[in-house]
């Protein structure tokens, strides 16, 4: 079962961080449309379905693989996999960050510039690229 569960687990961190890395983008775009105009409605819909049915299911199946992964192979004791740990954390508060930014969204409440949403969407590419290399290189 090992490697079914491997299997599933990367690839709900691929639909995850597909979403981690789209969503910040939208908002770039969101920025320039005008409150209550039918384009910043389409991005409310665009924005709210892709975390709703796509980014949140798939970083909550992440976890529970895993936690699994974790236990099955007991990496708890594993100093590459605290640093991980971390990341994933880290992860999954620019993930928690990015659902307050659909909330703000929806209700026209937006306060960030289209240049705070492009450093952001970088965050996650940075964070997945330390979590790769540890996982996949176990550095320590």
């Amino acid at each position: 079962m090992y490697l079914w569960i491997k299997a599933f687990h990367i690839i709900a961190v691929i639909s995850w961080m597909a979403g981690m890395l789209y969503l910040p983008r939208l908002f770039v775009y969101h920025c320039e449309a005008e409150a209550g105009s039918k384009q910043s409605e389409t991005f409310k819909t665009m924005e709210r379905r892709l975390l709703n049915f796509i980014m949140t299911p798939a970083m909550a199946v992440s976890w529970i693989l895993g936690l699994i992964l974790m236990v099955q192979t007991q990496a708890m004791s594993a100093g590459w996999f605290h640093a991980k740990f971390v990341l994933v954390i880290l992860l999954s508060a620019v993930h928690g960050l990015l659902s307050r930014c659909v909330a703000d969204f929806a209700h026209d409440r937006n306060r960030h510039t289209q240049k705070f949403f492009r450093i952001v969407n970088e965050i996650p590419t940075l964070l997945m690229i330390g979590i790769v290399i540890l996982a996949v290189v176990k550095p320590f």
